[in-house]
């Protein structure tokens, strides 16, 4: 897609100053036509560069989990070594024999589990993903970043679609989406929702507003206050706080990060025993929990 953009403004450029004399009116267009492919190819550059991040962070939770079950398949092979002593040596009795296969068999059981937990975990964030952004336009997936991680839900919304420049007033263009927003919460009524406010680090020099804090704090309760006066959120879910420029995701050294790093999150989180009902309601799995096999020292 990124090289059709590219490959499309290298021609319009081509266009523009092959083709000899052209009216301003068609140097315009031409001129506006390649400054919005230009456009197009840094918004997927920079969704590229998030895509690669969220891969980072899955591939690290897939090692820790790998790592795992090579420590207890060390440990099963270690389990069957002694066995095997055991079974040569005709000072071993039936009871000590009979351990060591327990201790096996639980170990099997415990690699089994520890792979189809992660199968599981993987596979309920994926359909938390579809089920919360099913309602969702493309233009409105341009500025909202779905996420799911370890049961908790992140939404994270550009400024540029919910306030009106430099304010923390919502923009009329933003209830739309506020409004399918209001839904997924209120799909999950009991979760806690912490509405919270994020700047880059250019400060504000609205009057009335004394910082970045200031702000974001602001911004993060007029969200607060129109998914309760506006959708029928209940309040007592709802949490409005301010980080100001002190939680960013990206660089302030050039526009496309401070673009990135002035957004409201919305943070929808399960209590611990929530989490647990939407393990269960995950696909199903022919696996039985089983906790891990205590460590012991074959007798020899």
């Amino acid at each position: 897609m990124r090289t059709h953009i590219l490959l499309s403004a290298t021609l319009l450029t081509g266009a523009m100053f092959g083709s000899g004399c052209v009216s301003n009116k068609k140097f315009g267009q031409l001129q506006t036509s390649y400054n919005d492919l230009q456009n197009a190819n840094r918004a997927l550059d920079a969704k590229y560069q998030e895509t690669q991040r969220n891969l980072t962070g899955a591939t690290t939770r897939v090692q820790s989990l790998e790592e795992q079950i090579a420590a207890q398949r060390t440990g099963l092979a270690s389990l069957q070594a002694a066995l095997d002593k055991c079974l040569n040596s005709s000072s071993q009795g039936n009871v000590n024999i009979s351990k060591l296969v327990d201790e096996i068999n639980s170990s099997n059981k415990y690699i089994q589990h520890l792979v189809n937990t992660k199968n599981k975990s993987d596979s309920l964030n994926m359909v938390l993903t579809n089920n919360l952004t099913r309602s969702l336009s493309r233009e409105e997936m341009r500025d909202v970043d779905v996420q799911v991680l370890k049961g908790v839900v992140y939404i994270s919304l550009s400024d540029n679609m919910l306030y009106k420049s430099g304010s923390y007033e919502i923009s009329s263009a933003a209830g739309a989406t506020l409004g399918k927003i209001a839904k997924i919460i209120t799909d999950y009524k009991d979760y806690d929702v912490l509405i919270e406010g994020n700047t880059d680090n250019v400060p504000i020099t609205t009057t009335n507003i004394r910082n970045n804090w200031d702000l974001s704090a602001l911004r993060a309760s007029s969200v607060v206050q129109a998914l309760q006066n506006n959708y029928g959120v209940d309040p007592k879910r709802l949490t409005a706080g301010g980080r100001g420029e002190y939680n960013p995701i990206a660089s302030n050294a050039d526009p496309a990060g401070k673009a990135k790093n002035r957004r409201t999150q919305i943070i929808i989180t399960p209590k611990l025993d929530q989490f647990m009902d939407l393990i269960e309601k995950a696909p199903a799995s022919d696996s039985t929990s089983v906790p891990a096999p205590a460590a012991t020292t074959p007798q020899q």
